[in-house]
């Protein structure tokens, strides 16, 4: 428990930093975390039979974001992300030279750590610049939002829990733990609103509904994957918490969806 606590603590403090520094280090930090994310998933799903390219997928990783972050920062033509496609199609040819048992699902799941553990990263990264220039209200916001909601459903499902949300893939929790992750994330959206404005009251109450609703999806999601692979946890990079995946699954589905809710208001 105190291993967990002082890696949670420092964890905390580097994120922060990072979101409130500077548009910099909150470009650098997260393209950090995605690479290692997709790193995290392709060390998951490796075995005998399913072999993705690691190599390969990591610097298509490394191109899609930091080819995102130069349209963002330095605000570089757009069509430059077209660079993309070759780094792509890479992966098809490098698996030619490859012998494989399973080459096409080989490079499906190159790609899904893509899709998986870099994309949703950008949307939130995006995030940052919803307004052109950085503000760090709007990930700094998304952040307090999907920690509520971690802490209302742990605090409320450990004392009230009792009928089980999906226990197929997550035993622990519950509808009970949902619900209160949900109201307390609906409480905090009004008090960010009070702070940082920007959006109306029920604007911020519908980012909290999503992050609410959706990132408890896609902390299921992460549970439903590691128990078909038998794993506990995503890593062991943070000790006492697991893997980046592990402390980042409810961001993965929820902040795409954010970044469009909040990209249709503005």
């Amino acid at each position: 428990m105190k291993t967990r606590a002082i890696t949670g603590f420092f964890f905390v403090l580097v994120l922060l930093a990072a979101v409130l520094f500077s548009a910099y280090a909150f470009s650098i930090f997260f393209l950090i975390v995605a690479l290692l994310s997709q790193a995290e998933f392709y060390k998951m799903i490796t075995s005998d039979q399913i072999k993705p390219q690691v190599i390969g997928g990591l610097v298509l990783g490394a191109v899609v974001f930091s080819l995102s972050i130069m349209v963002t920062l330095f605000a570089i033509p757009s069509k430059l992300l077209l660079l993309v496609i070759p780094f792509a199609i890479g992966i098809y040819l490098l698996e030619l030279y490859k012998k494989n048992t399973h080459p096409f699902l080989n490079i499906a799941l190159t790609f899904f750590g893509l899709i998986y553990a870099v994309l949703p990263f950008i949307f939130f990264y995006k995030l940052g610049f919803l307004m052109q220039d950085y503000q760090y209200s709007y990930p700094l916001s998304f952040l307090l939002l999907l920690w509520t909601n971690d802490t209302g459903a742990y605090l409320v499902g450990k004392q009230f829990g009792k009928h089980k949300l999906f226990e197929r893939h997550s035993p622990k929790k519950t509808w009970e733990g949902f619900i209160g992750g949900l109201v307390l994330s609906v409480l905090v959206a009004i008090v960010i609103h009070h702070y940082f404005g920007g959006l109306t009251v029920f604007q911020w109450i519908g980012v909290g509904l999503i992050i609410s609703i959706f990132g408890t999806m896609g902390d299921l999601t992460e549970s439903m994957l590691k128990r078909s692979l038998q794993v506990k946890d995503s890593g062991s990079l943070l000790p006492g918490h697991g893997g980046l995946l592990d402390r980042f699954d409810g961001l993965l589905v929820a902040a795409p969806l954010v970044y469009v809710f909040l990209k249709l208001l503005i």
